[in-house]
């Protein structure tokens, strides 16, 4: 059974945004500078239901020490046959422990440089996305 809202996209539910936040190499981190919002593109793997990606950016290793609540975005748009998807996830920073990043760094895709970077957990503690039929 289908949901959808009141412009006619489909609700969808957590696991299916979870299945289909995994299914892209890219998304977009929004996070907060000097008091303004930010959107930066990341390469990124999905570790159950949170979120890692590689960083040296001094300012994105502060905000996972800090604990900063950020935005994650992804999404799949075919313009020419008007149809496609969006997922956003919510939740906290953290820096990935050392030991866990080892695990991680041999697991993840090839195409993630996840080695010899200090490693940054999105804990998803919200998940929401709509698709376009």
């Amino acid at each position: 059974m289908h949901t959808y809202d009141d412009a006619g996209l489909e609700i969808l539910d957590g696991p299916e945004c979870l299945r289909l936040l995994s299914s892209v190499p890219v998304g977009r981190l929004v996070f907060t500078q000097g008091g303004l919002p930010v959107v930066r593109l990341v390469a990124f793997c999905v570790d159950g239901d949170t979120i890692v990606f590689a960083s040296d950016d001094c300012e994105w290793l502060r905000a996972a020490h800090r604990g900063d609540v950020v935005a994650f975005e992804v999404d799949d748009i075919d313009l020419e046959r008007r149809h496609g998807w969006t997922v956003t996830a919510i939740g906290h920073l953290s820096a990935v422990p050392e030991g866990e990043a080892a695990e991680l760094a041999g697991t993840a895709p090839s195409w993630l440089r996840l080695r010899d970077r200090q490693l940054i957990r999105l804990g998803t503690e919200s998940v929401s996305g709509r698709r376009a039929h």
